[in-house]
């Protein structure tokens, strides 16, 4: 057992070289600056790879090579992408990099309603509450059918919560929400998404699931022919 921690790259605020203070042997990172659906050369990964090794830590975990939004609603430039992702999968078993996670959430990966949370102990922890989401979904994001996605006591309580909320706590849910993983999506606007999510109009949850299956016929006999683990990461949440 090797204790790894996520770190987000050159412009995470944490250095590589503090972690050293709290027992960290490896780093679960990953080329967060490129696009998916682009390849991800031998050149920027193995200086991705130096940087993590010039600290005195390996580069054990990649989390994650992502999956475009074009591969995962079967878009029409899905072949280029998916050869795309098998090439970034050579060039990182070229560089001895051998687990990769991924996730096939649509659009944003990762959901927090609180970044800073107080906690007893004095320290603060990113969180999750149902409530705000539902604020979020059903009066700020305004997404169409989302009423229907929650109980009628949740979305009472979603609805006295929201009249209740100030401006500001609005905004910063909103924000919060859309901005996704840390560093991912700062340019997104509420627009922004309603516009991603037009694009899963008619693809429910068995066409999603179609979906991923279709990927992984590609992508997994690349993965085992290079000795690689690909790990699939669960709704988070």
């Amino acid at each position: 057992m090797r204790q790894c921690w996520r770190w987000f790259g050159p412009n995470d605020p944490t250095k590589l070289a503090d972690l050293h203070m709290v027992g960290v042997e490896g780093i679960v990172t990953a080329l967060h600056d490129l696009p998916p659906g682009e390849v991800w050369t031998t050149e920027r990964i193995n200086d991705r790879k130096q940087m993590i090794e010039n600290a005195d830590l390996t580069w054990d975990v990649i989390e994650s090579l992502p999956v475009s939004e074009t591969i995962k609603t079967q878009g029409p430039e899905t072949a280029h992408h998916i050869d795309a992702y098998k090439e970034s999968l050579r060039n990182l078993a070229a560089a001895g990099l051998k687990t990769v996670c991924y996730n096939f959430m649509p659009i944003l990966d990762w959901t927090r309603t609180m970044i800073r949370t107080p906690q007893p102990h004095g320290g603060t922890a990113m969180s999750f509450d149902l409530i705000d989401f539902a604020v979020f979904d059903v009066f700020i994001l305004e997404r169409r059918g989302a009423e229907n996605d929650y109980s009628d006591e949740l979305r009472a309580i979603a609805t006295t919560h929201f009249e209740s909320m100030s401006e500001a706590r609005r905004s910063e849910i909103g924000k919060t929400i859309v901005m996704g993983l840390p560093g991912a999506n700062d340019g997104w606007s509420l627009q922004d998404v309603r516009d991603r999510l037009a694009a899963y109009d008619g693809i429910d949850t068995a066409q999603l699931q179609r979906n991923l299956i279709d990927f992984l016929a590609e992508v997994a006999p690349v993965a085992d022919d290079l000795g690689m683990r690909l790990c699939c990461h669960p709704d988070d949440p």
